[in-house]
């Protein structure tokens, strides 16, 4: 009796403890599913999704897998019956647990019509990605499979010139209008190896129109051409046939005194308290470094423009005189010796003191603050690569966004940045280009190399319809 009693006794005990066992082992399958049975399938990402692809390209896709880690990559074309593996990347296994493969990975895929056997026409690929899950069997995984339709295209684009302006001189701009026959990915002309972009031409299909700009220290035209890329990769280039008009630049002595340093050296302090040094190394170094790290900012903000033209007719040239043009050749004189020589790009205007500074042509504020040597600026956009610059500023009345017309008030006149006197100092810029003001100026050049082969273009356009 007492032995049955005890059994009882024995079996009420190990009941619980059971239930841990039995609970502990549960926990134990559970996490262990979780850990090499992970769900989560690869992710696939294929750059320069265009829709074409070109005769000879690359295919590029970003893959990962931040549970189990990559196992297999995979990149396959095919078109009808033709199949083609282009790209098969295994990954070593580096461990057993946790991230087994790598977590992302970035593959590159060579594809060549010409040695594959493809045609023109649709081609679909295939990515495929497996991970180092147990889901799905040993040796499966979870499998991410990512099926993109591209059209082969191997014709390149057509461009046909509709205008385009035949001088050009260092500091000069110029004009291109042209059609393209197909999408394009990037076109406009290419000037001594820049490339200035193209912009939708208003009222002519596939028409573009593209300013353009050679610096003012260019020795020679050396290159000059249209040149268009389709979505798939496929490029053309057209040559435009321009003549090279040189430029005899003017030469300034501008000397500096101590009462200019004086002057100006405590109000650059304040923005650029790391100048070091005697007050003429102060000042090499705001008329140096300073003055390249400005032009590299203007360049950067010229980088992006309105698609469409917000301006018309001849730009407005401030009243007043002009002691100082654009690319005077500055030699910097201190104590009788030079020490200095920088390029000033833009035209000087005096006037009277805090004189309004109106817009030249209707734009689009971008800045408006202060720009070293320039002191404080503004900076209008134009519209199609089109800029116009206003410094040393006493006083600014706009904002960032405003949309400005022609000879609205901007601010007033002053003496801020590397000026010694109140006057404005006006640039204008091609897609970062300074270039003379003197050609927007007036409004027979405008009419000439701008309105009157827009127009024609337009015309034709209408007459093709």
């Amino acid at each position: 009796m007492q032995k049955n009693q005890k059994t009882s006794a024995e079996r009420r005990v190990s009941s619980p403890a059971l239930l841990i066992s039995l609970s502990l082992f549960a926990l134990i399958v559970i996490g262990l599913f979780f850990l090499f049975f992970e769900a989560e399938k690869p992710t696939i990402a294929l750059e320069n999704d265009s829709g074409s692809i070109a005769r000879n390209d690359t295919i590029a896709v970003t893959v990962g897998d931040a549970k189990s880690g990559l196992r297999r990559v995979t990149i396959e074309a095919i078109q009808g019956n033709l199949k083609k593996e282009l790209l098969i990347k295994d990954y070593p296994r580096h461990g057993y647990t946790g991230l087994i493969g790598p977590a992302s990975d970035r593959l590159e895929a060579l594809f060549s019509a010409p040695n594959f056997g493809f045609k023109e026409g649709d081609i679909e690929l295939v990515i495929t990605a497996r991970d180092y899950s147990l889901l799905g069997g040993f040796g499966g995984g979870n499998t991410a499979v990512l099926r993109k339709t591209v059209r082969l295209d191997t014709k390149p684009p057509v461009i046909t010139l509709v205008a385009n302006k035949p001088f050009i001189a260092p500091g000069g701009s110029g004009l291109a209008i042209y059609k393209i026959d197909e999408p394009a990915r990037e076109h406009g002309v290419l000037l001594n190896g820049r490339l200035f972009r193209g912009y939708p031409l208003a009222g002519v299909k596939d028409g573009y129109v593209c300013y353009f700009a050679l610096p003012y220290d260019a020795p020679k035209l050396e290159q000059a051409v249209l040149r268009a890329t389709d979505l798939a990769g496929n490029t053309t280039s057209l040559a435009l046939a321009m003549r090279f008009k040189p430029v005899k630049w003017k030469q300034d002595k501008i000397p500096i005194s101590d009462g200019f340093l004086a002057m100006k050296l405590p109000e650059f302090a304040q923005h650029y308290p790391e100048m070091r040094g005697t007050p003429l190394e102060q000042y090499l170094y705001v008329n140096g470094e300073v003055r390249r790290a400005n032009e590299k900012k203007i360049n950067e903000l010229c980088g992006k423009s309105d698609e469409k033209r917000l301006w018309s007719g001849a730009f407005t040239r401030a009243r007043g005189s002009a002691p100082a043009g654009f690319a005077d050749h500055r030699t910097y004189v201190y104590n009788g010796a030079e020490f200095d020589k920088q390029v000033h790009l833009g035209m000087d205007i005096a006037s009277t003191a805090h004189a309004q500074v109106r817009a030249a042509g209707a734009g689009t504020v971008i800045f408006t603050d202060y720009m070293g040597i320039y002191g404080n600026m503004v900076l209008l956009d134009h519209g199609q690569g089109l800029f116009s610059l206003y410094a040393h500023m006493s006083q600014i009345d706009v904002k960032v966004g405003d949309t400005v017309a022609k000879d609205s008030v901007l601010g007033l006149t002053g003496a801020t940045g590397m000026a010694a006197g109140d006057h404005l100092h006006f640039s204008m810029l091609v897609q970062g280009v300074f270039v003379t003001p003197i050609e927007w100026w007036d409004p027979h050049w405008i009419q000439v190399n701008v309105d009157e082969p827009l127009a024609g273009a337009a015309g034709q356009s209408g007459s093709s319809r």
